[in-house]
């Protein structure tokens, strides 16, 4: 026979902390998948919208009125920027994957920590 407990009877001392568990590994399954695809399927159309003659020419003058604003005397000196293009097109080109891998080690890392402190306060509670 199944030892099967009562409608009115506490769960088991174990099954609380199991489900947490479950649910702290589903979050941090969410939270290294879907940041990552939503920028991944978003970045072809991102780096089709940044070719357009258009940025490229906004980012130029951005560059001319930071070389103007650098040659003036004033409390505040402003750099001209080194890249000859805008640096989102230079991120999601380059380094995108870069950011991915540090977003997986950085978001495990909080997470983790995360995880050990809620896992902590339930199986302190049902003690």
């Amino acid at each position: 026979m199944e030892n099967v407990a009562a409608p009115d009877s506490p769960a088991p001392a174990g099954s609380l902390a199991r489900r947490v568990a479950v649910a702290l590994v589903l979050g941090w399954v969410g939270l290294l998948v879907l940041p990552p695809f939503g920028l991944w399927t978003l970045r072809d159309h991102w780096l089709a919208e940044l070719d357009a003659p258009a940025v490229q020419e906004q980012w130029d003058r951005f560059r001319q009125d930071m070389q103007q604003q650098s040659d003036r005397s004033g409390p505040v000196q402003h750099k001209v920027p080194k890249s000859v293009e805008p640096p989102l097109r230079v991120w999601l080109r380059d380094y995108f994957w870069l950011a991915v891998a540090a977003w997986a080690v950085l978001g495990t890392t909080l997470y983790a920590f995360l995880a050990v402190a809620v896992l902590g306060v339930v199986r302190a509670a049902q003690q």
